[in-house]
């Protein structure tokens, strides 16, 4: 059975910095892409960050580029987001979904607050 679970949300003060983490099993992690999407409440999904199966090509959206960063750890089967300069149009729930886009399989995701 595919899992994946993410954790790390919060709140956070604008300017502030989280780290987000996914645990994934039931597949093969170390061969997949992964990819990060976050949706706010009323909108549709945002495709923000993803990573090839060997960690060396990436992607951002010009929405987080120079803020986010996104990595993995194939040897833990774990997929990471570090979050900096953190903004309140960030505040959304953050997905970590298999594959290189918005679409795939996706764990329940963490809620990301960003406020004063």
């Amino acid at each position: 059975e595919v899992q994946l679970v993410e954790s790390g949300g919060g709140l956070v003060q604008p300017g502030g910095s989280l780290r987000l983490s996914c645990a994934a099993s039931g597949f093969s992690f170390g061969s997949s892409d992964m990819s990060w999407v976050r949706q706010a409440p009323g909108e549709d999904p945002d495709w923000i960050s993803a990573i090839r199966s060997g960690g060396v090509v990436k992607f951002y959206d010009n929405s987080v580029k120079g803020r986010f960063a996104i990595s993995r750890d194939n040897a833990k089967n774990t997929l990471f987001l570090q979050m900096n300069s953190m903004k309140p149009d960030d505040t959304a729930v953050y997905y970590c979904v298999r594959g290189w886009g918005r679409f795939g399989y996706r764990g329940q995701g963490t809620q990301v607050t960003v406020a004063s």
